[in-house]
């Protein structure tokens, strides 16, 4: 059998390189070498896509696209990168039970109205279940939905809102629909992988912990990859 082809997709390189980082540590490899065939039995790539759903659909899609063309398709497609977190443990790792686009919509007199409430789109993806509980036991990860923004939270208002409108949040991030959109269109599975670097609310940078966060990514994803690979088999 064909070992199986993953494609990670981060928003900058710093998250890139940590996904690296941890994948060629867990591999006893020298971090000097690049994507390919990162541990036994998987070839991951890891692509830093850019800053937002935009970009991470665009470059999600170039690859995807690119390697079924070469008849080589990914088998899974993950977003993956650091989060800001709703009641999470800094530096804790978080995965998407839903991959949501949180703010794409109308604002109306009664308040937020979806584009799927609104009658013209997705504005939801979900990870197959399975695969997320396996992933999740891997990585020691907290499950829940994990929301897409283009305007990262900065007011504790803003908070309690996208909180009260999807229960159960862990995180926001800028990329993971954009990336799950890509996956649909080229039928492949879709994970969001994520470590928290901060509390979703007021921007203290003083409190955040970044190259925690980092390192934890690291160290996540290269949890999930057996997962993947014998998920595939």
């Amino acid at each position: 059998m064909r070992r199986p082809r993953i494609l990670i997709v981060t928003a900058v390189a710093a998250e890139r390189d940590a996904v690296l980082a941890g994948l060629d540590a867990s591999d006893g490899r020298d971090t000097s070498d690049a994507t390919a065939d990162a541990t036994a039995d998987v070839d991951v790539d890891v692509l830093a896509a850019g800053v937002g759903p935009a970009a991470a659909a665009a470059g999600a899609a170039t690859a995807l696209a690119t390697a079924a063309a070469h008849g080589e398709p990914f088998a899974f497609a993950v977003s993956a990168g650091i989060a800001g977190g709703f009641g999470q443990p800094l530096a804790g790792t978080v995965l998407a039970s839903s991959i949501v686009a949180a703010d794409l919509g109308a604002t109306t007199p009664d308040g937020f109205a979806s584009v799927t409430e609104l009658g013209f789109g997705v504005t939801e993806h979900r990870p197959p279940p399975g695969l997320v509980r396996a992933v999740a036991e891997a990585t020691g990860a907290a499950r829940g939905p994990v929301l897409t923004v283009s305007t990262v939270t900065g007011t504790a208002e803003r908070a309690r809102e996208l909180a009260a409108r999807h229960p159960g949040a862990v995180a926001e991030a800028m990329e993971g629909f954009g990336v799950a959109e890509a996956a649909a269109a080229h039928g492949v599975p879709v994970l969001e992988l994520r470590t928290v670097s901060n509390a979703v609310g007021p921007r203290d940078r003083a409190a955040w912990r970044i190259p925690e966060a980092l390192t934890a990514l690291g160290t996540g994803c290269a949890a999930m990859l057996p997962v993947l690979r014998a998920w595939r088999a």
